[in-house]
């Protein structure tokens, strides 16, 4: 597993406003949309391309596009789906899957509630968006299901991780194909499985506490 933690000036100046807790919902999702656009472009340098024949005004030139199968994201609800415009406004012709989970806060672990997926992913580049890579157990959950089901190039695209979530990747997707691209690699979990010093529960500073 590889792990990236894009380092510029409009990453981390918009990193801290979301983790102000007086930034309020409105300015937090339009904020993470920003940020997520930012780490998209790190994430799909390696994206894969076939090469087209074009005419320009001028002359005949050569350029690249997309390569088939189109590249698939998916966000883990319900926090990741804040994080879907700004993604797709990075590769508009991406499909888009969905997969629910949801952390057991006694346990910790993830559980999945609701999928909405291909069931051949063979040959996607698969780009997997959830905000925060705390325990790790849901990108570990949410990973396996995607190589499961034939993906061999998967990127998550987390706006924060621990480096206790990252040494759970890396010991349950050893060998696997997954590129972790972050902002920032935080201190630790405290005791309630929250990333210090985070920004609190992305989810809920996205859309309020309702459900």
């Amino acid at each position: 597993m590889r792990i990236h933690v894009v380092d510029h000036p409009l990453v981390a100046h918009k990193l801290t406003t979301l983790r102000d807790k007086r930034t309020d919902s409105p300015t937090f999702r339009r904020l993470a949309d920003e940020l997520v656009t930012l780490l998209a472009y790190e994430a799909t340098r390696d994206v894969r391309t076939e090469q087209v024949d074009i005419e320009s005004p001028v002359t005949a030139t050569t350029g690249v596009k997309l390569s088939h199968p189109r590249p698939l994201v998916v966000p883990i609800l319900r926090a990741g789906l804040g994080m879907l415009d700004g993604m797709v406004r990075l590769l508009p012709t991406a499909e888009v899957g969905f997969l629910g989970m949801i952390r057991n806060e006694e346990t910790l672990k993830a559980e999945t509630y609701a999928t909405r997926m291909p069931d051949d992913l063979s040959g996607r580049q698969v780009y997997v968006l959830d905000p925060m890579l705390a325990t790790g157990g849901t990108l570990v959950a949410a990973i396996n299901e995607l190589i499961a089901r034939g993906a061999d190039d998967v990127t998550a695209i987390c706006l924060l991780a621990a480096p206790e979530g990252v040494e759970v990747m890396e010991r349950e997707l050893a060998g696997a194909p997954v590129t972790v691209v972050t902002a920032s690699v935080d201190e630790r979990l405290n005791e309630n499985g929250y990333i210090v010093p985070g920004l609190g529960d992305a989810g809920d500073r996205m859309y309020g506490t309702a459900g």
